[in-house]
């Protein structure tokens, strides 16, 4: 075989690998959102940083944003104000999903529980429950023993 012959063969496998990429490419399927009108949000709010997920009426998550999530970085993720940034960045998915009436669940003891309420209901979105799940101890840990002197 010549050099012209090798590099002509070649160049058809590439363009045959190419095709073959094409087609796998072409396969992929975007997957259908789904329309929610109702759904459950809930807010974990901590000393570090509140998570907010959002699932539809049957348990299923649909996505999950933090104040992390959302720009902001050590000791400024547990304030009120990125709680709020958080929401609003999650009300564009809202729009994608439809949602449009929401059960808020809240849990944990940081300061950007109310700030999520406010900010979902300042956006439009209709609050219509309120539950508050956070775990509360009913007799705490044991005791230290007494201090000898």
């Amino acid at each position: 075989m010549s050099d012209e012959e090798k590099i002509k063969s070649a160049e058809a496998a590439e363009t045959a690998e190419a095709k073959d990429s094409e087609k796998t490419v072409a396969k992929k399927k975007k997957k259908a959102k789904r329309h929610v009108p109702r759904a459950h949000v809930y807010v974990q709010s901590t000393f570090n940083n509140t998570i907010i997920n959002v699932a539809d009426q049957q348990g299923g998550v649909l996505f999950q944003i933090s104040a992390g999530r959302s720009g902001f970085k050590g000791p400024k993720k547990a304030t009120p104000y990125a709680a709020s940034t958080a929401v609003r960045a999650a009300i564009d998915k809202f729009r994608e999903f439809g949602i449009t009436q929401a059960d808020v669940t809240v849990k944990g003891a940081g300061s950007g529980r109310e700030a999520a309420i406010r900010a979902l209901h300042g956006c439009g979105i209709n609050v219509v429950s309120i539950k508050d799940k956070t775990p509360v101890p009913h007799n705490g840990p044991r005791p230290p023993k007494p201090r000898r002197i």
